[in-house]
């Protein structure tokens, strides 16, 4: 289902042919080296270069009947090169082509996620530069705090993505990684000139040691990488929906000519795509909870992990790929509306500018825990009977003793809260 939406190079990376075909491109290049270093004619290795070739259906005929699919990828192999297929896989185990390959796959996807998350960092500051000082309330435990803008809170999810950035390429380091040392890690049937040449070609580094596999511990940094990055996409989605909820109406996704909310209800305008997001991240964390689990192995060696990672792998990179392409489309496009976000600042009746009122009467030299009582107990008559919060200020016999009415207004002026705005933005340039 997400391979539908995603780009195609992203579904073509975890194709079974390219899948095979970066298999064979191990091969190619160990043969390479093999001849590089004198183990085997070099004419044999351009003639397998020039020949090695597969075909998918071929290769599940021969493994229907061997149940190895390196076996049944190296017998079709060996079909169209002939004679010299005798150096094809020499002194290697199924593991080093296939691990190597693997690695170099999520490298790959790696760059795709790295370029998706930097176009969508760009979107988010440009519009935060948009709505640099657009004032709207900002909510702690979902109640009206203090007043903020709108460009900060887009300013504050690119620093999010900027630590995902930082961790999906450090991760891609641990998992950019080779091994061609035969059947338990020894190179017992290889010389280990040919790991290092084949690495250096492909763009991959060695690993110090392995037994017959690369260690999963590095496939469970990646996936947790991309879980983290799946929670950062899930949070920015999960708070546009909030925003656009009917009572808030701040934000919304756009809704494009002909587009239909409800099949009941013609007047729905619903966030679907950030919902698809939010849920689509829960599946990137159960599968890194998967790759954890695949770390622990028999003796450091089984396939237990294989048919774990034949699902996680793609569909892990796949949905991440997905995910921050549709989210970045969602911000870009997003309809934001100040008004609504001026008159929910409004709703409390300025309620939302009582640290202030306090501060001012401790500035006056009242202890801080009486000055806190005088604001609380008519803040509690704005909650509670609705009030009139700051008529109920003015009043206040306490508090008319260290504040004038003039002293009093201008607590309730919500330009002061934005006033260190500009420095803020300016850390991230703008």
């Amino acid at each position: 289902m997400i391979e539908r939406y995603t780009k195609p190079e992203m579904g073509h990376l975890w194709s079974i042919e390219n899948e095979w075909q970066t298999i064979l491109d191990v091969e190619l290049a160990a043969c390479d080296a093999m001849a590089e270093i004198g183990q085997i004619p070099a004419e044999a290795a351009k003639n397998i270069r020039a020949k090695a070739k597969f075909d998918v259906n071929r290769i599940k005929e021969i493994e229907a009947v061997t149940h190895h699919d390196i076996i049944a990828f190296l017998t079709n192999v060996a079909e169209y090169v002939g004679d010299d297929s005798k150096y094809v896989h020499k002194g290697l185990t199924s593991s080093d082509v296939k691990d190597t390959a693997i690695c170099l796959m999520m490298k790959k996807s790696a760059d795709i996620i790295l370029s998706d998350l930097k176009k969508f960092r760009a979107v988010l500051l440009r519009r935060a530069a948009e709505f640099k000082h657009t004032p709207c309330i900002g909510r702690t435990h979902g109640i009206h705090a203090e007043p903020m803008t709108f460009g900060l809170k887009l300013a504050l999810w690119s620093a999010e993505i900027d630590r995902d950035i930082e961790r999906v390429a450090t991760a891609q380091k641990v998992v950019a990684v080779g091994k061609l040392s035969g059947a338990v890690g020894t190179y017992s049937n290889i010389d280990p000139r040919i790991e290092e040449i084949v690495c250096k070609k492909l763009g991959l580094t060695p690993v110090p040691l392995a037994t017959q596999v690369i260690q999963r511990d590095r496939h469970a940094e990646y996936m947790t990488a991309l879980a983290i990055t799946a929670s950062t996409l899930e949070k920015i989605a999960t708070e546009i929906r909030n925003l656009q909820r009917t009572d808030i109406r701040e934000a919304e996704e756009y809704f494009s000519p002909g587009q239909k909310g409800s099949s009941a209800m013609p007047h729905k305008r619903n966030p679907i795509n950030c919902e698809r997001v939010s849920g689509m991240a829960r599946l990137v964390r159960a599968n890194a909870m998967a790759a954890m689990e695949d770390i622990t192995l028999w003796h450091e060696r089984d396939i237990s992990h294989s048919s774990v990672e034949r699902v996680i792998l793609p569909d892990s990179t796949i949905n991440v790929d997905y995910c921050t392409q549709k989210l970045t489309d969602i911000v870009d496009k997003l309809l934001v509306y100040p008004d609504a976000m001026l008159k929910n600042m409004e709703k409390t009746g300025g309620l939302i500018y009582s640290q202030r009122l306090m501060l001012a009467v401790v500035g006056k030299g009242v202890l801080r825990e009486d000055a806190y009582k005088w604001v609380q107990r008519n803040a509690m008559k704005r909650w509670l009977d609705g009030e009139d919060f700051r008529a109920n200020i003015e009043k206040d016999e306490d508090i008319k003793k260290y504040l004038t009415k003039e002293e009093i207004a201008e607590c309730f002026d919500y330009n002061w809260f934005l006033r260190n705005v500009d420095m803020i933005m300016a850390r991230f340039g703008l």
